[in-house]
């Protein structure tokens, strides 16, 4: 039996993994998909102190408290730096990172430094009545639609779980200094369905030791937990081997 834990992005909650967890749980495996702070149940947390150093925390202490080991830690898109910076407190509890469609951090790095376009959303954070507000990405006309969802019971589905994120997320840097994160393996799954103008996708760096990255990819838009839940969990089960 692996372990998993999958770490929603920015502005979802751990509802969007409802067509994942089950699959992996039918497979043999135990599976854990919390939602961050100041999302789904704890969306009453949310509030301008919330930052990705809040998330990492949320993700370490979920990792001690059930004395979890060899995990197969996923994040999903802002997720990339929630697990990075997660493996890096704890990497001997860390069995393999996944990748998913996420944004892939160096050390000392922001999201800003990751994805450029995340600058706008922190000006218009900055500028907007809270401060601290950065709201969901708009529906966009197909193919592109909410997060790449495009059915319309789904689009419904999908608005009702979305929270604003904080902008203090997307101004930490992430932490990658400890030696021993070198040791854990990487995959990163790649959604290669239509994407808005301005996503660019860093080039996937080498593993630490130098050899090529685990890639595969997913015909699908960003959210693609909910489009194709089934194929997702294939890939990830064979992590489990």
């Amino acid at each position: 039996m692996s372990t998993f834990l999958l770490v929603h992005g920015a502005w979802h909650s751990g509802r969007c993994w409802e067509r994942v967890v089950p699959l992996l749980e039918s497979a043999g495996h135990r599976v854990l998909a919390p939602s961050l702070t100041g999302y789904g149940d704890k969306a009453h947390l949310l509030g301008p102190e919330v930052g990705l150093d809040t998330h990492v925390e949320d993700i370490v202490s979920l990792i001690d408290e059930q004395d979890l080991t060899e995990v197969i830690l996923v994040g999903h898109s802002y997720a990339g730096l929630v697990i990075s910076a997660a493996a890096n407190r704890v990497p001997d509890r860390i069995g393999h990172l996944v990748y998913l469609d996420a944004m892939v951090p160096r050390d000392g790095e922001t999201a800003v430094d990751v994805l450029p376009v995340t600058r706008d959303l922190i000006d218009l954070a900055e500028r907007s009545d809270s401060g601290w507000r950065v709201p969901p990405m708009p529906e966009l006309p197909p193919p592109f639609g909410l997060f790449g969802v495009t059915d319309p019971v789904d689009v419904a589905w999908l608005r009702g779980m979305l929270s604003d994120q904080p902008v203090r997320c997307l101004q930490q840097p992430v932490r990658m200094d400890n030696p021993a994160l070198n040791t854990v393996p990487r995959t990163h799954i790649h959604c290669v369905g239509p994407s808005p103008a301005g996503i660019t996708r860093r080039p996937v760096p080498l593993q630490p030791n130098g050899s090529p990255a685990q890639v595969w990819e997913l015909p699908t838009g960003h959210d693609c937990m909910i489009t194709m839940p089934v194929e997702l969990s294939e890939l990830l089960l064979k992590l489990s081997v």
